[in-house]
Formats: structure tokens, sequence, C-alpha cells
């Protein structure tokens, strides 16, 4: 497969014609045209599925529902081309890892279960009752439950997060590692510090009433398009929209809206960025301390002057404490120090600042550009108290929004997918199921890579996802894989996860979201929450490709019910019914009390959050400033000539790599790339398109380094850089992760670069 390379500097608006073209090409593409815009027109539409892409949640107002990547997302899955025993029996496993991301994914769906043969090094067919009994006598087989890990992505439905992880804690385990442990962790551990809930404080319809959204660390144009809608409205109303992004990205800039006729086909657009400020990887807590002191300054002047001052000072005497100490921490922190470390100047802070300070409603969104660094919760906990000095929590139009990835991330972390479990959950099962829950914290991802190292996991269950090409330290990653007594991975495409079998290994075919669901009682529904707390009915309507597909709710029941039998639970009388599995989630989970009459509620319906009704579970009953000092440096352990951030590419969705193009950063037919600022290029002795090897600088003498990837001139600050992950997850050290997070710092490594001495070219053959 050939594809023409390019670097073509974008022009045009995010949107536009130019999502309506990729996306018609990509359903052609499909080789399954009608079905696919049937899928369409039923996406995020009640009595349809919910998007299997990002977790924005649902205007319930437009006609088409869906974005460029949420169609991209959906054709994927909904291919004709299919993975059969033939494809296996020509194509070795050594072979296939020779092959790259997206010539795995582009064979098509998996559509039998399949167990790995170590003698001739393929994959052969077995059937569902013989990987069962296997799976169970392995788990069954170990000497204590810890021996287990349970990884789960993010685009599990709720359903099938509760079995596993009810499963999970039977078998006596809290070994539950998954796709949030390396996103978003710092924004529900930071969020919880600060106001007593892990999760974001507004609605969608909160975007219709601020007068100021701050934008941190994030690209709605290729990660979570549908937010460009909510961007754009706010500004056309006189919003102001403040983004702070390393790289100027043009889905911040200007979007057309391809549903809006004149936008397609002219040169229509709407400004997005009232104004667009670029601090250093990791310089986002000093850039939103610079506008906390700037407005501490203002309001003590006013003070000073006799007239009011600029916070509101009720709310914080209400409903806060740790404001003085706080305070006093700004105080000790000089502008030269807030400058140097976020790369803005003292006036570019002031004006951020008096955008906030002259707003009655702001929210403040935020992402991965945030939560992957070492100091991300502390960041997390400075952005919030920003929102406290205003009262902005609690009313129309303002509040706290972490935008997460995957589908159904959140819902996974409700449903029980925590190595922390909170007691109150626990109790709540041992009370409903009468059995006792293990207390002691399990492994998150980082974690179980390192007891996977150790020889000390015997069964890895992987639900979904593709930890090989997410996880950091590619190289130990992979051997960590192999090093597992049975790896078993519950999937609808090949992926590199599979190439890196365990002493034994399964492949388990699962339906896809846009799939019919039929068990023994009928037709089913699951259910997913979105960036919102809005839990939303998804119905696939496709017809499976395979009879041997199964879903993942009926998967994990059909793994429990071989590894523990019924004398606890019926599992495989859950898989028939998923309504009984709800009745379980609604006496044991809170805000979900007559879960199966409320999945009929128009547009879903909203868990609450105490912290948005001023409600705060924290231990003083009150709101906490964080008086946390700014990092001495972002990379702390080493000195760096650059710092790395790993992102993806426009046609990429996590590690699913849908094709070689970047459109809106001007990259096609490619992904070996660096971008890197024009004067660090022409400082090396370097011209843009050249080739250089990458190479983290860390202190344990292992040497971590990609090779031939091509210099392209960017918008970016000096010394800062950017790549594509999965490429670039080799340079990401297991051993540097978030203070109390445990989340790769994948957004600041510490590089050299070195003319190339050796160029790969990337494996698309």
């Amino acid at each position: 497969m050939k594809f023409k390379t390019a670097i073509k500097p974008y022009r045009a608006a995010a949107g536009g014609l130019g999502s309506l073209e990729a996306t018609t090409r990509f359903v052609i593409d499909s080789k399954n045209t009608l079905k696919n815009l049937r899928n369409l027109l039923r996406m995020n539409k009640a009595r349809g599925f919910d998007c299997p892409g990002c977790a924005w949640g649902d205007d319930n107002k437009s006609t088409f529902s869906f974005c460029e990547n949420g169609a991209k997302a959906v054709t994927w899955e909904a291919t004709r081309r299919q993975i059969d025993a033939s494809f296996f029996a020509q194509h070795s496993v050594s072979a296939l890892n020779r092959q790259s991301d997206y010539f795995l994914e582009y064979q098509g769906r998996l559509t039998e279960p399949l167990r790995y043969n170590p003698q001739t090094d393929h994959y052969e067919p077995v059937s569902w009752d013989d990987a069962f009994a296997l799976i169970g006598r392995h788990i069954r087989e170990m000497d204590h439950p810890n021996q287990m890990e349970l990884y789960t992505s993010g685009r599990a439905s709720n359903e099938a997060s509760y079995l596993y992880q009810l499963f999970g804690r039977m078998v006596g385990t809290n070994n539950f590692p998954d796709c949030s442990n390396m996103c978003h962790e710092a924004s529900g551990a930071g969020l919880k510090r600060s106001i007593g809930v892990g999760k974001g404080t507004i609605h969608l319809t909160d975007f219709e009433q601020a007068d100021a959204i701050f934008v941190f660390g994030q690209n709605p144009g290729t990660n979570h398009p549908r937010m460009l809608h909510s961007l754009r409205h706010a500004a056309d109303r006189g919003a102001h929209i403040v983004t702070f992004n390393t790289l100027r990205e043009r889905g911040l800039e200007r979007f057309a809206d391809p549903q809006k006729p004149l936008e397609v086909v002219t040169s229509m657009a709407g400004t997005i960025s009232s104004a667009y400020y670029q601090p250093n990887l990791g310089g986002d807590m000093a850039a939103v301390r610079g506008m906390a002191k700037a407005l501490l300054e203002t309001h003590r002047q006013r003070l000073a002057n006799g007239e009011a001052g600029i916070f509101d000072d009720a709310f914080i005497a209400q409903h806060t404490t740790g404001i003085e100490a706080w305070f006093a921490q700004i105080d000790a922190t000089s502008w030269q120090f807030i400058e140097a470390q976020s790369g803005l100047s003292e006036q570019q802070l002031c004006d951020a600042a008096a955008v906030w300070q002259n707003a009655r409603r702001v929210i403040c969104t935020w992402a991965m550009g945030i939560t992957q660094h070492k100091h991300s919760l502390d960041t997390v906990r400075e952005i919030v108290n920003l929102q406290l000095l205003g009262g902005h929590l609690g009313k129309p139009g303002a509040g706290l929004c972490p935008v997460r990835g995957h589908s159904n991330v959140q819902g996974n972390r409700t449903m029980g997918i925590d190595e922390k479990p909170p007691a109150a959950l626990l109790d709540s099962l041992a009370r409903h199921f009468c059995f006792e829950p293990p207390r002691a914290p399990g492994h998150h991802t980082v974690a179980a890579i390192q007891a996977m190292l150790r020889d000390e996991v015997k069964v890895l269950i992987t639900l979904g996802g593709n930890l090989a090409a997410a996880a950091p330290d590619t190289t130990l990653t992979c051997e960590a894989l192999k090093r597992c007594g049975l790896t078993v991975h519950i999937s609808t495409k090949l992926n590199r996860t599979h190439l890196m079998p365990g002493a034994q290994s399964l492949i388990l075919p699962t339906l896809g979201r846009t799939e019919e669901d039929m068990q023994a009682t009928g037709r089913q529904f699951v259910t997913v929450e979105d960036s919102f707390s809005m839990v939303h009915a998804s119905e696939g309507i496709g017809k499976p490709l395979a009879e041997t597909q199964k879903s993942e709710t009926a998967i994990v029941a059909g793994i429990a019910h071989a590894a523990l039998g019924n004398s606890k639970l019926d599992w495989l009388a859950l898989a028939d019914d998923y309504n009984l599995i709800r009745d379980h989630i609604a006496a044991t989970i809170p805000g979900f009390n007559n879960f199966n009459a409320r999945c009929e509620e128009p547009g879903g319906f909203w868990l609450g959050n105490s912290a948005a009704s001023l409600n705060f579970a924290t231990p003083s009953g009150k709101a906490q400033f964080s008086s946390a000092p700014l990092p001495e440096a972002v990379c702390p352990e080493i000195s760096a000539p650059f710092v790395l951030q790993t992102l993806r590419s426009h046609d990429q969705y996590n590690t699913t790599i849908y094709g070689l193009d970047d459109r809106y950063r001007g990259v096609y037919g490619q992904r070996d790339v660096l971008f890197m600022h024009p004067d660090d290029i022409l400082a090396l002795g370097l011209s843009d398109g050249d080739r250089v090897d990458i190479t983290t600088l860390s202190t344990d003498g292992i040497t971590r380094q990609v090779t031939g990837f091509r210099l392209v001139a960017y918008g970016i600050p000096r010394g800062n850089l950017a790549a594509y992950y999965p490429e670039t997850n080799p340079l990401v050290p297991l051993t540097r992760y978030g203070d109390g997070t445990g989340t790769p710092t994948s957004k600041s490594i510490p590089v050299t670069i070195t003319p190339s001495r050796s160029v790969d070219t990337l494996r698309i053959a």
C-alpha cells in the first residue's frame, strides 16, 4: 500500500469542505457505504448508538450528530473487511509484527476466537468453550488473586465494566489498570482533592451562557471535534475564548461548520479564539499562577483605593478554605520565574487575567496537555483555584470541564474500574452481593507493567485497548507482555498488543458499538457516560459479521462463569438480560436509582455533581484552595535542550491509525515527523525536511531513541517539540510519571536532537 508524502501548510479553516470530503472518503473506503450512511444518521440519537469516539456530550438538536472523527470511528469499525483463519495461517506473528499499526487494523474485523501456537508462531482458531475453559483454569491455578491484571479501555460500556470489576473483586484483586491512568488521572485526583468529586461540574448548555471560556492544553479540532460547535456558537454570541496551547492548532483558530451549506462551499468561517497564547510544555501552571498574581495585584490595589475588590468574597468565605496560604505562595512566586517557566510575558498574562476579571461567568476546560506532566495534579488544582476566586462554580455558564478522551472512560471509573476504590463502593458491593471485596490498593497501568517485568503476572486480560501501543517505554512494555503466563485480548480488530503473546495467548472477537447485540432474552442495549456526567443508552443497529463474535458483556460473563462458577452469581443469566445488570448497578452505585426506567429519558439523564451544588465532599466540607509551589523545572531530574510532547495526528484516535494524513498540520502520507520551531532547526545547523534521531535524556542508563524523523518547521515555542505516538512512545520512560497520579509524562520528555545516522521509514507496506 503506497502513500503520497507531502508537507503542505493547511490554509483553510477546520471543518468545512475538507471535513466533508474526508468523511465521504472514509465512508466509501469502508466497502460498506449504505450501511455506514445509515449508521451515521443513527449516531448519538435516541434508539441509536453512542459515538465510539470521544466523550463530548450530545446537544440533541443537530440533524447530523457526528463529526469527522466520529464518522471515521464508525466506518473503521463497520467495515466488510474481516480476518479469518486463512489470514492467520498465511501470516506469522513475527511477520505481522514487522507491519505498521495502520496495516494491522486496516485488515478488518476479527470474527472468531484465536489461540496462539508458540510452536508455529501463528494464531489458530479455538472454540469459545475451550477459550473460556483455558482462562478459567489459569485463574484458578494462580497462587494469589493479585497475579491477575484486568486492563480496561475507555470504550467499554457501563454494563461490561461493572461486570468486569465485580468479577475481579470476587476473584480477590483491585488490579484494574486502565486507559484513564495514562491520560486524565490528574483531573480526577486533582478535582477530588479540591472540590470533593473527580468530575467536571458543568452541563453542555453552560457553553451557551459563559462570558469567557479558557481552553488549556487541548486540540478539539482533532481529538473531540464536536466541541468546536460549542466553542463556535459561544464565540458567535460574543463570548471570549482564550486558548493556552503550545502548538498553533487550526481548530482553535478558525472553524467552518460542515453542517452549514454556505460554510462548506464558501470561505465563510468563524473565529474561535479571541486570544491565543503558546506556553512552554508544562508551563500552564505558571501561566495560571501569573493570571492569579495579576488579579491579586489588581484586587489589592482596588481595596487600597477604597474600591470594591474583584473576587467573590462571599463565595470564598462561605464555601472555601486555604486561600491565605495560596496568596502567600503567589506572593512568593516572582514574575521573572513565572515568565521563564510559562514562556509568556507578564503583559500577556495580565491581558488574559483582564478577560477573566471582566467576565461574570467563566468556564475552564482542559485535556491531556495539562494532565501528562510530573506536576499535573497541582496544575489542575491551580485551575480550580482560579475558578474559586470568582465563585465560578454552581451557577449557569460557569465551572470546570475536563474533556475526556474515549467515549466511556468516565463511566468506567463510575462503575468501579479503579485500582484505589473508595470504601463506600466496596461496602456497597459487600452488602449487596454478600462477599468481602479486597481492600488493598491494586495496580495502575505503570505498576501493572512493572509487575509483569518482575514475572508476577499469571493472567492479563485486556477489555479493549492496545496496551503495547498506548503504554510508555515501548520496548519494556512489549517485553512485559511476553512475560505473562496467559494474555487474553477482547478486541474488534488486530492490533500491536496481540503480537506480544504471553506463554499462552487468546484473542476474543467482540461486537462493536454500532452492531446489534442479540442475547437469549432479545435485543440488548448498553449505556455510557459522557464528560458532562450524562448517561446515554446506546443500541447498535448493524448486523454482526459473524455468529462467532460476542458482545463484551457476554465475554466478561463467560470468563467469570468459567473462573468462579455460579455459586455467588449467575453470570450467564446477566449476559442474557442486561436489565439485570442495570438492576445491580442501581442497587450499588450512587445516582443510578431506577436505572432501567431512566434509560428511556430523551437525551439521557444526569448523574448529578455534588460540587456543582456547592456541596463539597472534602475533609473540611469546603472547596480547598491548593497552595503548591511551582515546580522548580518541568523536567526536574535532568536539564535538556528540548522538551518533547507526544500527540495524535488528525487521522488517528488514541492508538487507532485511520490514515497517514494530519491535514490541519499540513502533513500527508507520513507519521515519522518532528515539529520544531524554524529558528531551532537553523540553530542546530539543519534544514526543514532533514532527518534526525531523537534521544531521551535520563539517569537510569537505558538508551531510548527513535530514528529517521523528518523535521517540520512549525508554530511552536523554541525549545519545545512535538511528534506522534505511538511512534515516539519508546522515548517515554516507564519510571517518569506524575506525582500522585502514576500517569506517564508523555507531554514533557527531555530529549536531544542529532542528524540521523540511519533513516528508518514508516512501515506501511
